[in-house]
């Protein structure tokens, strides 16, 4: 159970993290935090030491939350197929991405290469570990007998997000979900190529 402190917190980056996942870092400011969640500057910063304690924070919840949700919608997946196509399908809407304003993770990655070395690190492992465990799913599927050892699971995992996290960013500057679904039936087919 938490605290009536530990709440509010929670509010706070709950609130915050869309205001930063479509401003940026470099773009969301304490009042547009303060106007969404109807606080003082005081409670704000009895929580938080300041703007960039603020973000660094925000940063945490977003990975964490995009994280979790991910990893909870792959496990439903009963075989490496199954889970992979479960991760596709994860962004089969880039328009309506779980965390308003698009990916977090690309998000935060592309504006943190050049401004925030701290969080751009953060993002690096992020990024591994989610290849890792792609990769580690693949080699299963590959070790189970379900996909052949023709797959290179390291070129799949990353090719694969890639293109869905580029295509995020296309669609939404396009305006437009219809090329994602494309490019998820063409990364399933090609997975598909090396079913057993």
């Amino acid at each position: 159970m938490l605290t009536k402190a530990e709440r509010t917190k929670q509010f706070i980056l709950e609130t915050a993290a869309p205001i930063f996942n479509q401003k940026g870092i470099s773009g969301a400011n304490i009042d547009d935090v303060l106007a969404a969640t109807k606080l003082t500057k005081g409670c704000l910063y009895g929580h938080f030491e300041g703007k960039e304690d603020l973000a660094l924070q925000v940063v945490d919840f977003m990975l964490k939350s995009n994280g979790e949700k991910m990893l909870s919608t792959i496990s439903k997946g009963k075989t490496a197929k199954a889970k992979v196509f479960a991760f596709l399908d994860f962004y089969k809407d880039p328009l309506n991405t779980y965390l308003k304003g698009g990916c977090p993770i690309f998000n935060v990655a592309v504006e943190s290469d050049d401004n925030f070395p701290a969080i751009k690190e953060k993002i690096a492992g992020v990024i591994r570990r989610g290849q890792e465990i792609f990769v580690g799913v693949l080699n299963q599927g590959i070790k189970d007998g379900e996909l052949s050892d023709k797959l290179d699971p390291v070129v799949y995992a990353f090719k694969a997000v890639a293109a869905v996290e580029g295509a995020v960013v296309m669609c939404r500057a396009m305006n437009t979900a219809k090329p994602m679904a494309s490019l998820l039936k063409s990364l399933k087919a090609e997975l598909e190529s090396y079913a057993i």
